[in-house]
This record gives C-alpha cells, structure tokens and sequence, in this order.
C-alpha cells in the first residue's frame, strides 16, 4: 500500500510529463466505481481526460437480448437467476424490468453465483431454472463451472442464458472507429487475471497502442495512469503490468482451459458497438443442452429505442455521463432510464454518485 506522499509524489510526476491534450480510457467497471470515488478525474492535469469504455458488463448488454430476457421470465415453470443488477435494468419500455416482472408473477431471484442456480435446480427439480450468464473473462470460468458440474450431475433443469461477452474483440471494434481518439488504454485487471499480461500484447504489437495493467486502489490506478501517460509522452507503445501481484504473464491457466472446454466464441452484439465477430462465449455443441437459448427458442426481437438513453455512446467515449441529456434528470438510480445508471459499474451511476458536476 502506497502512503499519501506517494499518491502526491506520482501525481506531480503526472503533471510534469511533457503532454498535449490526451484522453486515455479505462475499460473496467471496477476501475470505473474506483476511479469516481476516489476523485482521480479531477487530481488529473486538465489536458488529460481520463473516459470509461465498455467495461460494466450489464451495460454492454443491447436492449433486444434485455427484452427477450423479460420475456423469458414470464414461461410457466421457469426461474430467472442472476446478478442483482440485472433485476432493475429497464426494457424498451421504460419501468418494465425483471422486478417489475418479478411484481407480475414471475420466478425471478437473485443469486450471487452461477453455483447456487445450480443448487436451486437440484432443490427445485420440478422447475427449469436459468442463470443468466452475464460478464467477461472474469465470470466466464465460474459459469462454465457450474455448466460442466450440471452435467456431470445429469441435471434436466438447469440451463445458461449466455450473455457472456470477450474483452479483446471489443477494444479491437474501438479501435476501428473512425472518431476513437484515445492514446492508451488502462486494462483491466480482473479480466488480465484470466488472460495474463499476453492477453493484451495485441494493442501495443498491432496498434501501436500503450496499455497499462492497474490494480484496484487509488494508489494503483495513479500509479498505472502515470505509467501509461509516461508511455504516450515518450511515443512508447507496450504493455505493462502495474498489478504483478495478482496477473501472471500467461494469466490463469486453469481458467482459460475451463473456457475452452464449456464454450465458442461466436459473433456476439454490443450495445454502443453493434455485432462483433466471434465477442461472446457460446456452450459447445456439446453442452447444447444446458443452452437456454436453444432450449426456450431465445429469438430477440428489434427493440425500438424512444428514451433518448446515451449509454452507447458513453460507453464507447463518445460522451461524458454528464453530457447526457437525461443525466441526473430524467434518468436517476431511483428512476433510471438505461443500464449505465443502473450497473453497480456504470459509468453514470458512478458520476452520478461522486461526480455530479
């Protein structure tokens, strides 16, 4: 843990790099909440500014795969598990939720594992029970997990709603935008657990691009920022790992082989970024049965978007929370509009809460 005379020490170091207006972006929710509340945006210099990416996974999550989860929750005999978000994140119309749902007479409850689904499932054999597999790298293991034990079980009841999203694909679609204007990306450090130092190589040895691997105190993130700014002030371009003590160079190994053995990838869509090819983590052939999608016929339809909810754009910088037009107006975490205000990651629940100006 680094004292507070650091944290001063690397914030002058910050300031006296030799740099013109540069934005640099985060693409993790826990970074994002971390980021806010420790007010790090404003210790910055004014030239930098420091936007969230696509990393809350239930704000990546487009409204058509939402919809068709509500409807989902209303077949006879089944129960929707999942994270606690996702029971308030709104449809397409505004107030319909999983709660709202829930009120209407639907089985949904909240889990704080893919395991305990499974556990409802033994408990319950008389009712379909699907965990809605919502995350990235980090999540992905555990639900795979519970999807291989479910097998190894002979359970007929338990099946994945595959939700589940690659962080690689996603800032490679970024990056091919025509307006993305970021210098250097700070990387998540949950999902650099899973897939190591060697999992984001491809943004410094194909796009010329800087990454800083940060960990989770306020200590931490400066002390990556200030590493990743060094990088960008110097025209330098590699990945570095500012979170040693918790991200191995090759990553969790028996993690990445328990991805490999539950699921594909296929082409996958983005809220903010639209289809991108082989982004989500599929069940194999194999696991087919324990697939909810093709179990219940899982066909979203196209939602039609009349709320004005800027998540997409925030979510891939092209706005800040606060220039929403809905920020902290129509759209509050008591009342909110899309899933941005909603995620315990996002992006503008956490400027909402500690950066409401």
């Amino acid at each position: 843990m680094r004292s507070r005379e650091d944290s001063r020490r690397l914030l002058e170091a910050i300031e006296a790099l030799p740099l013109g207006e540069t934005r640099i972006m985060e693409v993790c929710g826990t970074h994002t909440m971390a980021i806010a509340g420790a007010g790090i945006r404003s210790l910055l210099p004014k030239q930098v500014q420091l936007l969230s990416g696509p990393g809350c996974p239930v704000c990546v999550t487009v409204q058509e795969d939402l919809d068709a989860v509500l409807d989902l929750a209303m077949e006879p005999g089944v129960v929707i598990t999942g994270y606690g978000d996702m029971l308030r994140v709104p449809g397409s119309r505004r107030g319909d939720s999983l709660l709202r749902r829930r009120a209407l007479g639907a089985d949904v409850r909240i889990v704080y594992s893919p395991m305990d689904a499974l556990t409802i499932a033994e408990r319950e054999p008389e009712k379909q029970v699907v965990f809605l597999g919502i995350g990235f790298e980090t999540t992905a293991p555990g639900t795979a997990a519970a999807v291989l034990a479910a097998k190894e079980r002979g359970l007929k009841n338990f099946s994945l709603l595959s939700l589940l999203k690659s962080v690689e694909p996603a800032l490679r679609a970024l990056l091919a935008m025509d307006d993305f204007a970021v210098k250097g990306f700070l990387c998540p450090g949950h999902v650099a657990t899973i897939v190591g130092e060697q999992g984001f190589r491809f943004l410094a040895e194909e796009y010329g691009m800087p990454g800083v691997i940060g960990g989770f105190e306020p200590e931490e993130i400066l002390s990556a920022i200030y590493l990743l700014l060094k990088q960008i002030s110097e025209g330098d371009a590699r990945i570095q790992n500012a979170y040693p003590r918790a991200v191995r160079p090759e990553g969790n190994v028996l993690a990445r082989r328990m991805l490999e053995e539950a699921f594909v990838l296929s082409d996958a869509r983005w809220r903010g970024l639209g289809e991108i090819p082989r982004s989500g983590f599929t069940l194999k052939p194999e696991l087919s049965d324990y697939d909810a999608a093709k179990r219940f016929t899982f066909r979203p339809k196209q939602a039609v978007l009349q709320n004005g909810c800027r998540c997409g754009d925030v979510i891939t910088g092209r706005l800040r929370p606060q220039d929403c037009p809905l920020f902290g107006k129509a759209c509050t975490p008591e009342e909110p509009v899309g899933p941005c205000m909603v995620s315990s990651e996002g992006a503008c629940a956490a400027a909402y809460k500690y950066e409401l100006q």
